[in-house]
């Protein structure tokens, strides 16, 4: 596959809680709009309204009016980022974000801005990148003027404290501690070992106790000077997105940003090469921690971000990432090498960049590396030969304009936040249009690139777990070996290499079909067969979004048919993978996953050449060949997957935990693990006609198509697979009771922290029960964080709020800590709901109206694309929700609740038993399946 193009990589700082020209796509009269000088270049399908500013300060500014918007957004970025730290205090930069959120002189709390933003069913957060740290928030489109305001003041007058400048080292620490396993940090260190160690992004971005300290300088001082440095207005550029009119958007941004002042900064420039010619060419091993081998081929080159009008490394990433027939990865797949490979650029400044060709390996892969590259040279000299032709370059562009054409909005904090980092990085006019700018391919540049991508310029970094490592990694510790090379070995390429030939899914007919939105109905509602239709142009695309679910009564009866389910479902996916990559190139996404009733065939396209994969996968569903390779690879990609589950992020690890404890059917990883193991080929071939034979189908199609054309392509897949059942063979999915003798519950990790999460569930799956809980989950969120994680430090990963397990409604309350005990944890949870409940005792109707409003309004919030439409009503269908206005009804019993009947649900969630799930290193999973045997169904109501 070809990697997303690139605005700017994100960085390792990421706080938890990125042909035809525009005058061609667009009439006259639409661009008359978009082109002015003061405003960037839209989508024909985008009728939002644009203005850019410059304040007096230097701050750029992007403001975008949207009036059907639920949301308000803005985003900051400020053009500086870990590879600014001083080369004496690694990490400043990421400490400086986490620093803002802590207090300004006119908002002094530490959790003022939180607070604010919870209290107004908002979100935030904030990253940082190499050269880029980014803040974004969204909220209530009438509580703007008030995070505008707090905002501002973070790049106005920010306190750094000095009580929580010593307190947040010890978030960051956390924040490190946190990721010492994971495999792609140590990977990422492991390499900045081979590159230039001049370059500034080859040092330790995070920051750690060890490396945030005083020294000559108290470490406030030294934060202070950094922020005085590097934060001015004209470094900074800030987009707001909102439904209030661009006049209005622009009084409030002048009166709370013009004071940010202007320090005559400059954006940095990095003169230093990322990988210099004595370094290559070399090979590294890194030893992983999960069962999983790789291997990258990294060329230096330059940043793309130069060329992004004619994107010739993207058009050679195309090329050399194609999955489909005669491609390398065909070939590496067809020896039984690989399962997996990606092509693109990688660690941009603005300068140069590593081209980067990655491939997932199978174990047999990994003993034939010099055969791998002699077949990646080989399909090079084949670009070289016979690639630059301008009929391959068109055919991308076109398919870029597509989508820019139809570009859908999405929600208002994802766009703010990448319109604020873009701006630094495009000139104004492509802010919006430069990851789909093609304007033709330039031959010269595609050699020059392709001169780069030599066996003399290789760096060739190998990772796995059957590496030693001469050397380690000073900050995650990972074992390496760093070889220069003088000669390659000679090898043998593969057979059958070819460049792609041309792409017959692209869609040709693009006509938007003028239909009349409403809600879902039964086109077909037969005994064996649904078919539910929503039509939709309101979206402006003419996209379509199927589902089918292939509902078996006996997918999860077991862990083995469980276990077949997925084996079933990954070998269709992969067994098309060559035949529909190009269908996947030209914007038709098919997928199949298993899950506890049977396997969902997903597909999402243009409603143009749908029907022809719908046919193609429906038809190798039922006779194709499931050969022993294929096979075999799909059950080693699932056994890596379960097998690798205990090194995931240990908070991912406890909420499957609680997940397989109270949700039936379900199976843990070990589980699956287990009944997997001596599963053959037979086993599937015998499975797949069993689970054909004894099928309900439930369908969905949502978007630009009309019943007719529903009707045809949902009786193609019905007729072809002839279901028998009805529906009510199908057991449902229940979530169970937590019992009053409720143990409590480990997960299989080797996470070396801490980890504590409490599960308080709702008394039934009552609309009002879920009410009740929705607003408490949004009471609780900010004050939780606030005292356990802020002020008591207790760790990084500290989060509360409302988590429904399928439709049964409960409060999460987690700790991840990489110091703090098991007791400590609990008493200090412990203590807190103490707090709380005198706090829920005081409330009254005034105290929960901003609360019960942001869940109201979030329930009610406008889906941002079609595929989350889509998802949505899916949802509400696989739950038997068929007048598909369950958020609706569940709004309106929010928008009911007083403080007597929230006072009375949370007393009651307090009286009633809680799943405790906890974690220490070294501990012994739990065998939850037979820990939680006698579980009841939690009833509907009580």
């Amino acid at each position: 596959m070809r990697l997303p193009r690139p605005r700017r990589a994100l960085g390792l700082g990421l706080c938890w809680l990125g042909l035809a020209l525009a005058d061609q796509a667009m009439s006259d009269s639409e661009t008359t709009a978009a082109n002015r000088a003061d405003a960037p270049i839209i989508s024909p399908n985008d009728d939002r309204d644009y203005r850019a500013l410059t304040l007096d300060n230097g701050l750029q500014v992007l403001l975008v009016s949207d009036p059907d918007a639920d949301k308000a957004a803005a985003s900051m970025n400020v053009s500086v980022g870990s590879a600014q730290n001083p080369e004496s205090i690694p990490g400043l930069a990421h400490f400086l974000e986490h620093m803002l959120f802590l207090g300004t002189e006119r908002y002094p709390e530490a959790d003022s801005y939180q607070q604010y933003i919870s209290q107004h069913g908002g979100s935030h957060n904030a990253f940082t990148a190499s050269q880029d740290t980014n803040y974004f928030f969204s909220i209530e489109p009438g509580a703007l003027p008030g995070a505008l305001d707090r905002f501002s003041q973070f790049f106005i007058a920010p306190l750094f404290n000095s009580e929580y400048v010593d307190r947040e080292r010890n978030a960051v620490h956390s924040e490190y501690q946190a990721r010492l396993r994971d495999d792609a940090r140590r990977l990422n260190e492991a390499m900045d070992q081979a590159l230039n160690p001049d370059h500034p992004s080859t040092s330790f971005s995070v920051g750690s106790l060890e490396t945030l300290r005083d020294g000559e300088k108290p470490l406030r001082d030294v934060l202070i000077d950094f922020y005085r440095n590097h934060y001015g207005a004209n470094v900074m550029n800030l987009a707001v997105v909102a439904p209030q009119p661009l006049e209005t958007l622009e009084k409030w941004v002048r009166e709370d940003f013009s004071a940010i002042p202007d320090r005559n900064l400059t954006h940095p420039e990095i003169p230093e090469n990322l990988l210099t010619p004595d370094l290559v060419p070399a090979k590294m091993r890194v030893q992983s921690l999960e069962n999983r081998r790789q291997v990258h081929f990294l060329f230096p080159t330059q940043d793309p971000i130069e060329d992004y009008r004619h994107k010739s490394l993207d058009y050679l990433a195309g090329l050399l990432g194609h999955e489909g027939e005669g491609s390398l990865l065909a070939a590496l797949r067809k020896q039984g090498w690989a399962d997996g490979l990606s092509a693109g650029s990688m660690r941009g400044d603005g300068d140069d960049a590593l081209f980067a060709v990655s491939v997932s390996l199978t174990p047999e892969g990994a003993r034939h590396l010099d055969r791998i590259q002699a077949s990646l040279f080989d399909m090079i000299a084949r670009i070289r030969q016979q690639g630059i032709e301008d009929w391959r370059y068109e055919e991308q562009a076109s398919l870029s304009e597509q989508q820019f054409r139809f570009q859908q909005r999405g929600e208002p904090i994802h766009l703010a936040s990448r319109l604020a980092m873009n701006m630094a990085h495009y000139p104004l006019e492509d802010v919006q249009y430069g990851s789909y700018r093609m304007e033709g391919l330039d031959p010269g540049k595609v050699r020059e690139l392709l001169s780069s991508l030599t066996p003399e310029s290789l760096l060739r970094v190998y990772s796995g777990p059957d590496v030693e490592g001469e050397q380690r990694s000073q900050w995650f510790d990972a074992p390496y070996t760093l070889t220069a090379i003088q000669h390659w070995p000679q090898a043998e390429p593969l057979p059958d290499l070819a460049l792609p030939e041309r792409n017959p899914y692209i869609a040709e007919s693009l006509e938007l079909l003028d239909l009349e939105t409403r809600d879902p109905v039964a086109l077909i509602d037969g005994e064996h067969y649904s078919l539910w239709y929503r039509p939709d142009s309101e979206f402006g695309t003419p996209r379509v979004e199927w589902r089918f679910s292939l509902q078996n009564p006996d997918a999860s009866s077991s862990a083995r048919d469980a276990a077949l389910a997925r084996l079933l479902a990954g070998w269709l996916s992969d067994s098309l993978n060559e035949t529909l990559y190009p269908a996947r190139l030209a914007g038709q996404d098919f997928s199949a996953y298993a899950h506890a009733r049977g396997i969902t065939l997903s597909l999402s396209g243009w409603r143009d050449q749908q029907e022809l994969v719908l046919r193609r996968a429906v038809e190798q569903l039922q006779r194709g060949d499931i050969a022993s390779d294929a096979f075999a690879r799909v059950k080693m990609g699932l056994e890596r997957e379960w097998r690798n589950a205990p090194q995931s992020p240990l908070y991912e690890q406890m909420q499957s935990t609680l997940g397989a404890a109270l949700i039936r059917p379900q199976w843990s990883d070990a589980a699956l693990l287990d009944a997997i193991a001596p599963l053959g080929v037979e086993d599937l071939r015998e499975f797949r006609t069993h689970f054909l034979n004894r099928l309900y189908i439930e369908s969905m199609a949502v978007g630009n198509l009309t019943p007719e054309q529903a009707r045809r392509k949902g009786l193609t897949v019905a007729n072809a697979l002839a279901p028998r059942l009805e529906d009510t063979a199908i057991p449902e999915l229940k979530p169970l009771d937590v019992p009053s003798s409720a143990p409590a519950l480990h997960p299989h990790s080797t996470r070396n922290d801490v980890a504590v999460l409490r599960y308080l569930q709702g008394p039934d799956r009552s609309l009002d029960s879920q009410a009740a809980l929705a607003v408490l989950g949004q009471m609780i969120d900010t004050p939780f964080y606030a005292q356990l994680r802020t002020e008591e430090q207790l760790g990084y990963i500290v989060s509360a709020g409302y988590q429904p397990l399928l439709d049964a409604p409960g409060i999460n309350l987690l700790i991840q800590s990489p110091s703090a005990d098991i007791d400590k944890i609990q008493s200090r949870i412990d203590a807190f709901l103490i707090t709380f409940d005198a706090r829920i005792a005081q409330v009254d109707d005034e105290t929960i109206t901003p609360y019960r409003d942001a869940v109201r309004d979030r329930l009610l919030q406008r889906d941002p694309s079609l595929s989350s439409l889509t998802n949505r009503l899916w949802y509400e269908l696989a739950y038997g929700h068929t007048e598909f206005d369950r958020r609706e009804r569940l709004a309106e019993r929010v928008s009911q609740l007083d403080a007597a009947t929230l006072r009375q649900a949370w007393q009651s969630l307090r009286a009633a038993p809680a799943q405790v799930i906890t974690y220490t290193s070294g501990m012994s999973p739990s065998d939850v399946s037979a820990l939680t045997k006698d579980y009841q169904p939690l009833p509907e109501a009580r």
